[in-house]
């Protein structure tokens, strides 16, 4: 009886090891919400290490550039106190020509007010006129001396108000680029607080798994599926059987398996497992258990039977030790009747 038992386990295997059918060009329909949630929790729940590491090391580079630009900021700013410090000390100088030339120009006014007065007098006293206007012309000289150090003293006013600009400029680059590095290391820091466990991830995709099969198989159609390695799974399964394919790979367990089977196949399954009735029987009566034809998840993608070196695995294989120890993480439960029968709700 064992013997076969044996036998027609490999008989299941053997029949499923292919897709039945290859997935048509037909456009995709529409995967329930529920689905799209669970893949994209298990998605999250395989890559959760791997990017919270590049996160991290997101975190690093982005820390280096805000102290990068902290660094200009502080250059920029002594840049534009100096500028400041400059142009105040080159006005001071400035205001002073000026000043010194508003007296002049005062000192001129009165001596051609004496000028005149002296002009008028009569009797004229030559003496007085001949002063008066060697004093005027002495205003004029000096007027115009002090004419000549404004225009000197105005280029490097022009410049140290040019300099202040050019600084100021400088800074408030420096400043928005800090903020901007500022800002992406604060982002960069809540995605790293509000990044979720692995295990917390694969744990919210198993509470949905029962409502996965429940909404996935009457909307169902073979161009939910997709080939992977082989395979046929549902695409709400194929990246997660993907990874566990590859590190099991990775850790020297070689798995494959039968994925999806159409109905038909599942009731010629039924036929060749000896199941007393193929409609009613249930799974336990026939040779190799073997789930009434509507309600297997093989018939939806959310099912696989692992086979390793070309044989069905068995509770002594290495395979079945390795998926045991790991398969939860990838979505997959085994079905305690079936060692080989790995599926997203155990069934």
């Amino acid at each position: 009886m064992h013997g076969r038992r044996l036998a027609a386990a490999v008989v299941l295997t053997l029949a499923t090891a292919a897709p039945v059918l290859s997935v048509p060009a037909a456009a995709q329909a529409a995967v329930p919400a529920v689905a799209t949630s669970y893949s994209s929790l298990m998605y999250r729940s395989l890559t959760a290490d791997a990017t919270m590491a590049s996160l991290r090391l997101t975190l690093k580079d982005q820390q280096r550039v805000l102290a990068v630009r902290a660094g200009e900021v502080s250059v920029a700013t002594r840049a534009e106190v100096a500028a400041q410090k400059t142009l105040s000390a080159v006005s001071v100088t400035h205001q002073g020509v000026h000043d010194r030339l508003k007296a002049a120009e005062r000192a001129l006014t009165d001596a051609n007010n004496v000028l005149k007065k002296v002009s008028k007098q009569r009797p004229v006293k030559k003496s007085a006129v001949t002063k008066a206007r060697k004093a005027v012309a002495a205003a004029t000289v000096t007027r115009d001396q002090r004419r000549k150090k404004l225009h000197e003293a105005a280029v490097p006013l022009r410049a140290a108000q040019a300099g202040v600009r050019s600084a100021t400029v400088v800074l408030r680059a420096a400043a928005t680029a800090h903020t901007t590095a500022a800002t992406a290391v604060t982002g960069t820091q809540r995605r790293i607080a509000n990044q979720g466990t692995a295990a917390e991830y694969a744990t919210r995709a198993a509470a949905l798994s029962r409502g996965v099969v429940d909404q996935v198989r009457p909307a169902f159609t073979v161009a939910d599926t997709t080939s992977v390695y082989g395979v046929t799974v549902h695409r709400t399964v194929a990246f997660a059987f993907k990874r566990m394919v590859d590190d099991a790979a990775a850790a020297g367990v070689v798995i494959s398996g039968g994925g999806f089977r159409t109905k038909e196949r599942q009731i010629e399954l039924r036929k060749i497992n000896g199941c007393p009735d193929v409609w009613t029987a249930p799974a336990s009566s026939c040779r190799v258990p073997t789930a009434i034809p509507g309600r297997s998840l093989h018939e939806i993608g959310l099912a696989v039977d692992i086979s390793s070196g070309g044989k069905t695995i068995s509770r002594k294989t290495k395979a079945f030790t390795w998926l045991q120890a790991n398969a939860a993480k990838y979505g997959y439960v085994n079905l305690p009747s079936e060692a080989w029968h790995w599926s997203i709700t155990g069934g």
